[in-house]
């Protein structure tokens, strides 16, 4: 509510833009539903332009704010880089399958190891009182 009220302080069409996120008059339903949509979907669309923008860096190249033709000294990307990525990328894949198929408690915090007990409640979630 408070995160999706900033954009009432935009005269004239703040409160028509609120009214659209929240899909109605209060947070509701609808908002969640907008709000988990968009949580899902952002690590997707950050992928696809990260794709995109390595495509074009890798197809125009660096900018070179001297201006000095260095066409002679390049490598070309294909197949030298595009091999050297693609090993990169295998590698983290590897590592990282690895990690999840093989120890996937690996990072876990240790109190997740603890056997559970109904007498005795842990002290990290105990009232102060």
């Amino acid at each position: 509510t408070v995160i999706t009220n900033l954009f009432s302080a935009i005269p004239n069409i703040g409160s028509s833009i609120v009214a659209l996120l929240w899909g109605g008059d209060c947070v509701c339903d609808a908002t969640l539903k907008r709000f988990f949509a968009l949580h899902f979907l952002m690590p997707f669309i950050l992928l696809v332009l990260l794709m995109v923008h390595v495509g074009f860096l890798h197809t125009t190249g660096s900018s070179n704010p001297l201006g000095i033709d260095t066409s002679t000294q390049t490598v070309p990307f294909y197949p030298y880089y595009f091999y050297k990525d693609l090993l990169g990328i295998g590698w983290y894949m590897v590592i990282l399958f690895t990690i999840a198929m093989c120890f996937p408690d690996l990072f876990a915090d240790p109190e997740n190891f603890i056997r559970a007990d109904p007498v005795k409640t842990p002290l990290h979630i105990q009232p102060e009182w």
